[in-house]
């Protein structure tokens, strides 16, 4: 009998330590956000705006692909009044006035615009999830 307790206590502690060494084990993946070509009909992040310390307003589209974070601040970056939003095939939220938004992911294959802004809005990070 006493032999029987030993094999399943070693049993289960073998499962036991197994399960723990594939939770310390197992990492997330990394941040892979990037910049990239803009194409027709893609499944990227598209945002369309311009930049908050350009002399002019010419707009362009800027987009990333891949989840993560991408953040940039002081209008030392280039975009920083986005006047259209395309999730393409991603979730996604922007960072302006201090926080991130809308409080819900956007959906995908949405198009987000401001109507009551025409110029656009202010915006200092792109986040993919």
């Amino acid at each position: 009998m006493n032999r029987r307790v030993a094999r399943v206590f070693l049993s289960a502690l073998t499962a036991l330590v197994t399960a723990a060494s594939l939770t310390f084990a197992t990492t997330s993946p990394a941040s892979a956000i990037g910049r990239v070509t803009c194409s027709p009909n893609s499944d990227f992040v598209d945002a369309y705006g311009h930049d908050a310390g350009a002399d002019n307003n010419d707009n362009h589209d800027y987009c990333w692909a891949n989840a993560g974070t991408d953040e940039w601040g002081g209008g030392q970056y280039f975009l920083g009044w986005m006047i259209q939003l395309s999730t393409g095939n991603n979730v996604v939220q922007w960072h302006g006035d201090g926080r991130w938004q809308p409080d819900s992911p956007i959906a995908k294959w949405t198009v987000y615009t401001w109507p009551h802004y025409p110029d656009g809005i202010e915006v200092d990070g792109i986040k993919i999830y």
